[in-house]
């Protein structure tokens, strides 16, 4: 596994509170967000780019200020936030390369998909500290990465010639035909192995699902060595992710990247509403999370 370099190092600690744990605010979902905003396909059709880009914007101004990163899409959030003065200057900015949903194969693969035009090259056009690839990965069914495995290795190579920060992140997810139940017992294993073969393709930071239970966190951290990992929240609700990140912290973990589990719940088509929730609701949130991150890390000192 090769170190990041000084460059890539330089976006990493940006993406970091000061005690060196990560703490990035997602809210890069487009298909997701509208769901959230509109209970019926026809009302969810009918939200715009607009309307995410500044509910975005009100999740960036109210959490990520108070986290010091943030994950955004491509195609609603930048470069507004920037050009309007939205995110502060010393908050951390990450770019999602993935496009929403995902193409499907005909044994039934999900093929990952990136937004076109967007680069490192691009991300770093767009005032971008770094970005984040989402891909989907079956580790127990090789058939089903070829696809996904060749989108890693080309948007890694990219970043590696830009000399910018890349975290990777892949989901699992359930074959035709599996029932909920073996695809459950199935989850610590596909998460170990997922994360080995981003590993293998030379991702530097990871953004894992949570791996099950404290044995699996640990088992993950073994095969990371020194590259750096960060549990994601996957919507669960709150006390549940925090929870997930005392375990995944007492066994390795770097921090959070997390999103619905702060936010799910406080966004509204209301722009008002949204405001009042978040900063009601979701930042007090962020402070629990913060405090459970803290127990694991101490705050590093200054040079003199």
């Amino acid at each position: 596994m090769a170190p990041m370099t000084t460059a890539e190092l330089r976006g990493y600690q940006q993406i970091c509170r000061a005690d060196g744990a990560m703490m990035v605010i997602a809210c890069d979902q487009r298909g997701g967000m509208r769901t959230l905003l509109a209970d019926s396909p026809e009302e969810q059709a009918r939200i715009g780019n607009d309307v995410l880009g500044h509910t975005k914007a009100d999740i960036t101004k109210y959490l990520a200020s108070e986290a010091g990163c943030v994950l955004v899409d491509a195609v609603c959030a930048v470069p507004h936030l920037v050009d309007d003065g939205v995110i502060d200057r010393s908050t951390g900015l990450l770019i999602g390369l993935d496009a929403s949903g995902w193409d499907t194969s005909p044994e039934g693969y999900r093929l990952s998909k990136l937004v076109e035009g967007i680069t490192a090259r691009r991300v770093r056009e767009l005032g971008g500290t770094g970005a984040k690839i989402m891909v989907y990965l079956r580790s127990d069914t090789p058939a089903a990465n070829t696809h996904n495995i060749g989108i890693l290795e080309q948007v890694i190579a990219d970043f590696a010639r830009e000399n910018l920060l890349l975290v990777v992140e892949f989901l699992t997810y359930r074959l035709d035909g599996e029932s909920a139940e073996a695809y459950a017992a199935k989850i610590p294993e596909l998460i170990q192995g997922g994360t080995k073969i981003c590993l293998d393709v030379g991702s530097k930071v990871l953004k894992l699902p949570y791996p099950g239970s404290g044995e699996s966190c640990a088992a993950v951290t073994r095969l990371c060595g020194d590259v750096p990992w960060a549990v994601l929240s996957a919507g669960v609700d709150h006390e549940t992710f925090l929870e997930q990140v005392d375990i995944a912290m007492r066994n390795g973990a770097s921090g959070v990247i997390a999103g619905r589990s702060l936010w799910k719940d406080c966004i509204s088509l209301d722009r008002d509403v949204t405001r009042q929730r978040l900063e009601t609701i979701a930042v007090p949130r962020l402070r629990e999370l913060q405090a459970v991150i803290a127990k694991y890390r101490t705050p590093v000192s200054k040079v003199a």
